[in-house]
């Protein structure tokens, strides 16, 4: 393997065939933040709410070194680092920084493929006759986000996503991770299995039960034994993956691998069909400013609601075409939560999320059952947000009687 810091390249150099870059910015909001208040550099900063029941958005790298997570309450992080500055997220800013960002990967390739706001799957093949190795057109786009937006990214390079988002999280802080085709399972086998996609803590209580803690153990269990033990889909499919196969292809202008998602834990918890229905609008309005920022529109439409017992119930849906229109959203989520069950119950967090995305421009993709004003409008109403603020434009039933 070889690990570049702008760029130190050990081993081997290894000209690309079909290479696939993963590019994740480093703690993104605090280094936006630190872009406006370069006073909290080198200090432990979190992005989050700042009430009892906050969760952290994202942590410094200083934070991280006390124990400090991302979705980790705020009251645990403060526990484990006294000096801990917490700063309230600004998402306008955050969507400008990353439509940044995105525009100067789509100068490097069209193949870009959005994860979330901050991360994205390239495939660069179609460079091999303007750069020397892979490594070199990391270093350049890393280099170019650096020098025009002023952040830090970290890029995983591998021949296919599994090994390319591993990679990059070998990477970080600030570096470059190249995963050689003829040492793949020597990077891959010592990790925790816990590190490969689908296996949450149900599925972890399983494989741990079948002695696997590391992929490597999960790479020797026979795939007639994984099947029997955790169903026959994701047997072989974590087969598969221990063995560093993964053939999904980048999708140019998005994918349907990661949901851009909203979510609140609320300080008091909320009751009342009125009020969950009001969240739910702003955080529609907020995931469709997202989606635009990104040039993406999503398919599938999920909530997510939790109750104060820590009881979490999640609602999907998936519509006939693409929008990244908050009206559309939002209906949505309201037939979610119709069926959901929720009631009277009080919420302590609930969550509105798009998945499987694609790119906005594309032929046939927003839907085509809806009045091209209402793109129109929306187009607008991310502009006039852009330009004065979050809070310039809100739909009548967010807005508050003392509003200016």
């Amino acid at each position: 393997m070889s690990r570049c810091g702008y760029c130190r390249s050990v081993g081997t150099e290894h000209h690309f065939p079909e290479p696939i870059i993963h590019l994740d910015m480093d703690a993104f909001f605090v280094e936006v933040e630190r872009l406006r208040k370069p006073e909290l550099r080198g200090k432990s900063v979190v992005v989050g709410g700042a009430g009892p029941r906050g969760v952290v958005a994202s942590a410094s790298y200083e934070a991280r070194n006390f124990g400090v997570r991302s979705a980790m309450p705020i009251g645990r992080a403060r526990r484990l680092c006294p000096k801990l500055i917490i700063v309230p997220p600004d998402h306008s800013e955050y969507r400008r920084s990353s439509t940044a960002v995105f525009e100067i990967l789509r100068r490097f390739t069209p193949h870009v493929e959005a994860l979330s706001i901050d991360e994205a799957f390239l495939e660069v093949g179609g460079m091999r006759h303007h750069f020397e190795d892979v490594q070199s057109v990391a270093r350049e786009i890393r280099s170019t986000i650096r020098s025009e937006v002023g952040l830090p990214s970290s890029a995983g390079i591998a021949a296919n996503k599994l090994l390319a988002k591993l990679a990059s999280q070998e990477a970080k802080p600030d570096g470059v991770y190249l995963v050689p085709a003829d040492r793949i399972e020597e990077f891959l086998h010592p990790l925790l299995v816990r590190r490969l996609w689908g296996v949450g803590e149900a599925t972890y209580a399983q494989l741990e039960r079948l002695g696997v803690e590391t992929i490597g153990d999960l790479a020797g269990i026979p795939p007639g034994t994984l099947e029997r033990r955790i169903g026959a889909t994701l047997g072989r499919h974590l087969h598969q993956l221990a063995r560093g196969i993964d053939e999904r292809p980048v999708v140019g202008g998005g994918g349907d691998t990661k949901s851009i998602s909203v979510e609140t834990t609320y300080d008091t918890d909320i009751e009342g069909m009125d009020r969950l229905l009001a969240e739910l609008l702003g955080q529609s309005e907020q995931v469709a400013d997202r989606l635009r920022a990104a040039g993406l529109a999503g398919r599938t439409v999920t909530l997510k609601v939790r109750f104060p017992d820590f009881t979490t119930i999640t609602r999907s849906r998936t519509l006939e075409s693409a929008t990244n229109v908050g009206r559309d959203i939002y209906r949505t989520t309201c037939r979610l939560l119709e069926r959901s069950g929720v009631g009277d119950r009080p919420v302590r967090l609930i969550g509105v999320g798009l998945s499987m995305l694609s790119g906005a421009g594309t032929p046939n993709q927003l839907a085509t059952d809806r009045p091209a004003v209402w793109d129109d409008l929306a187009d607008a109403v991310t502009e006039v947000r852009d330009r004065f603020g979050s809070g310039a434009v809100k739909p009548a039933r967010l807005a508050h009687p003392d509003d200016d």
